[in-house]
Parts: structure tokens; sequence; C-alpha cells
């Protein structure tokens, strides 16, 4: 799946077709362009001679995300360049699919060749979370941006969020990720992210006593928090509860991806859905539903909520031979339950934020 930009004019075929055709609701391009001083809709007024601005006005679609790329890099002290360009994407926006983080590094990769400022994506994708911070106003972390920017091809991203430390840990041939758009759209997902981090905070401040040294619930493991239960409310133990054995699984995902163990693979999935479900509560009727039916599948090994939650996507671990059937059967099988303009298609992992030919 991509999102990109393309300067005016330039024949767009053949880029960003990275996904399988099964998806059948592409994002239509949008329109970017430099706005007027007195811009109605309230944007940052630039007084620069027009040749040194570089606003982007997204005409629909995540326009704070572009905006925001720009203020992060010229809050960082990078000159730009204005540019006339056209995004072009097809990653559903609002599914849980991280569409922000995917405009932001790639408005940013655009405005970096532009104006010939060196790429980082280690940098950027660190400006990309100050953007979501600062300009947004989402108390995000970094992962999402660091996926788009320094992903390899070919591989999952196992991604340490504290040291900032990366491994390309290679996807085995015979697997294939199965992207499940149930169609529900996430009301809610922004104030129940933060809510669940307030808790989150809530629990490490409840163990301190217990251990001054601790920074993050990272630093806690399962005994330390069953000690401190009685520290904390109901509700901040079951969430930190979620929290602390979900810290181990990338780790043996990654192992298991490794091996090539993929039933090993698929379970960590299953029981991080049911953790997501259970004790952090960030499910809802079609994730669980569409999760369900992967399950049923022969061809599947696990599958899990993806994103924020309270609707949006799930994602499948399935066999590469079983593809296909594996989308159409359960495709049907959830239309047949759920009347929501849903979306079925198979990725490959593809390197972060680059320059197309």
């Amino acid at each position: 799946m991509t999102c990109s930009l393309h300067r005016k004019g330039e024949d767009r075929r053949g880029h960003g077709r990275e996904r399988d055709e099964q998806c059948e609701h592409p994002t239509p391009p949008i329109p970017v362009g430099k706005p007027a001083a007195d811009d109605a809709a309230g944007r940052r007024q630039d007084r620069r001679p027009q040749s040194e601005r570089a606003d982007l006005l997204v005409v629909e679609s995540e326009p704070a995300a572009a905006d925001a790329s720009i203020e992060a890099l010229e809050s960082a002290g990078h000159r730009l360049v204005g540019i006339d360009a056209v995004i072009e994407s097809d990653v559903p926006v609002g599914a849980g699919l991280s569409s922000s983080a995917a405009l932001e590094m790639a408005v940013a990769r655009a405005l970096c060749d532009a104006a010939d400022i060196v790429w980082d994506p280690f940098a950027m994708a660190r400006l990309g979370q100050k953007a979501e911070n600062d300009f947004v106003g989402v108390g995000c972390g970094i992962m999402d941006q660091f996926a788009s920017a320094a992903s390899h091809e070919g591989c999952a991203l196992l991604l340490d969020c504290r040291s900032l430390e990366t491994e390309a840990v290679p996807i085995p041939a015979e697997a294939a990720v199965v992207v499940m758009d149930t169609g529900a759209r996430r009301s809610l997902a922004g104030s129940a992210y933060n809510d669940r981090r307030a808790s989150c905070e809530a629990a490490v401040r409840s163990l301190l006593s217990l251990a001054p040294g601790i920074r993050a619930l990272r630093d806690v493991d399962e005994t330390l928090l069953a000690r401190g239960r009685d520290l904390m409310d109901a509700v901040s133990f079951r969430r930190a509860s979620h929290i602390v054995v979900e810290n181990r699984r990338p780790v043996e995902m990654a192992a298991a991806l490794r091996s090539g163990d993929l039933d090993h693979a698929g379970r960590l999935m299953n029981d991080s859905h049911a953790s997501l479900r259970d004790l952090y509560q960030v499910s809802c009727v079609e994730l669980d539903l569409v999760t369900d039916l992967a399950r049923e599948h022969p061809g599947c090994r696990g599958a899990r909520m993806t994103g924020a939650g309270f609707g949006g996507c799930a994602v499948a671990l399935v066999d590469r031979s079983d593809v296909e059937a594996f989308i159409t059967d359960v495709h049907i099988a959830y239309r047949s339950r759920i009347d929501l303009p849903s979306a079925f298609f198979a990725c490959r992992p593809s390197a972060g934020a680059r320059l197309l030919d």
C-alpha cells in the first residue's frame, strides 16, 4: 500500500500499485497547491515570496497531517521551497492503517528532495511524531512514523520505542498478510487512546512505591503488577495487564518469523486480539467477527485487529497459496453478516518513504 506525491502533470501510471488488486476502494488522488494569503480556511498565512513557500493545501482528506509536516520541518530549522504536487494514496483513511503517518512521511520526503535536505529516516520519523504531537494535537508514539520512514522491502520492522533500535525481520516467502477493512470507521478511537494512555500512566505512578526506578509499563513484569494490584483502580490494572504481556509479543513474533514458525506467529496474533478485546477493550463487533471468521479458514494462521480499535482494520497471517480463496471466502462470510463497504486485500512489505523512478 502506498501514499505518493507526484509533481503536477507527471504521468502517474504504474505508481502506487503495490497492493493486491483485490482492494475495491482506492483513495482518489488529492490535489495539492499553495493557499492564498487570505485563505478562508484559516490556515497559517506565509508572507514569504511565493517561490520560497512550501504550504500545501490538501483539498480533502487529512489536511492536518500535510500541514503539520511542514510545520515540523520548519521548526527544526529546515528551509523549505514551494512545490506543486498531487497526493495519490491507496491507504484507506480512518481505518487504523496509519494513513496520517504515511502522508506525513511522503510529504516530508518530497519536500526534503525539493529543498536538497539529506533524508534521514530516523530523524524524519521523530519529526513526524512531533508533527502529530505539537501541531495536530494527537499524543501518539513514534511507531507509525518509523514504520512509514524506515521499513525494509520484504520485512517486518521490530522497533524498540525507547532506544529507537530497529531490526528488519524477513517475512517467510510462504506467508502473506491480508488486510481486512471492516468498513466500520473509528468514532471513538481518539478519545479512547488518550483515556487508555492515562490509565497506563496512572498504573506506573501507583507502582513507584514498589519499584522507584520504573519509567513506563515496559519496566514492569507480571509479578510486580500483581503485587501492586491493590494500589490502583480496577480499570488501570486491567489495561496495564494487557500492556505488560503485549510488550513481550513483538520480540516473540520476530523470533517466530525468523524461524518460519507461522503457527506460533499466528497464535501470538490471536492472543493479542483477545487481550485487546477483553483487557484493553478497544475492539468492536465488526473486528471480533472478521477475526473469528478469518481463523475458521484453513489457510489462516492467526488474525488480530490493528490500529487504535473501535473499527477500522484487522490483519490476518495467511498461507500465500491460500490467499485468493481466503479473501473470497472470508469476505463473503463477513458481508453476509455486516452491511458495510468493506474491502479485503493482500499486501507485501515494502520499503519506507522513498523517491519513485
